[in-house]
């Protein structure tokens, strides 16, 4: 039986028995019995792992430890609210934090520390009302490619902007690749200082499938 450890564009963590290619964490989530509770996080360093880093073996969920999530890609993983691990992905959470002084007209010599990324990702992704995803609205042609948006049409399905185009997100990859139309208004799932980063020059790893022409 698959465990529930997959997370979602829109932050919901479900069970699927489809693999991803990033795992992370936001804290311990689940009890003994490996069962999540109602929180959604514990601390606010929501980070994107490798799945393999220096031989390193870890059972899923032991009591008290952290719970090991998996996203398809590292697109998912930021729509999802996370960030480039500074450890196992060293030279990937460099490139971001440099697109990220970038974006926020910062020298590219001023040190960043990775609490300050994930506050201001915190204050982001989370709606402070709801403690929900915080989604925003935006016209299409303004969003970076690298991007996952709701459509108004399909508020359920998730789509990843690339190359002018959406591709629908599923647990087993994108679909084929649809014209958009730059004026369309849709809800942003990445959060806002993600989309700076991704505008300023980081390009999230993605899944084979969003090359696929079909």
């Amino acid at each position: 039986m698959a465990r529930r450890n997959r997370v979602t564009p829109f932050g919901e963590i479900v069970a699927t028995p489809a693999r991803g290619l990033l795992m992370g964490n936001r804290g311990c989530l689940h009890d003994g019995d490996g069962r999540l509770g109602r929180a959604r996080w514990r601390t606010t360093a929501w980070i994107a792992c490798r799945t393999a880093f220096r031989g390193r073996r870890r059972t899923l969920m032991q009591p008290g430890r952290y719970t090991e999530l998996f996203f398809l890609d590292e697109a998912t993983a930021f729509a999802a609210g996370h960030r480039p691990c500074a450890e196992c992905r060293r030279a990937d959470y460099r490139r971001f934090a440099d697109a990220w002084r970038r974006a926020h007209g910062l020298a590219q010599d001023e040190p960043l520390a990775a609490p300050a990324i994930d506050a201001a990702l915190h204050a982001a992704r989370i709606d402070p009302l709801t403690r929900a995803q915080a989604r925003t609205p935006a016209r299409l042609g303004d969003v970076p490619a690298g991007s996952m948006v709701a459509r108004r049409t399909e508020p359920g399905a998730a789509y990843l902007v690339l190359d002018g185009a959406l591709r629908r997100w599923s647990h087993a990859g994108y679909g084929a690749p649809l014209a958009g139309d730059p004026d369309e208004i849709v809800t942003t799932l990445t959060p806002a200082p993600v989309r700076a980063a991704v505008a300023h020059g980081y390009a999230p790893a993605l899944h084979a499938s969003a090359s696929e022409p079909y």
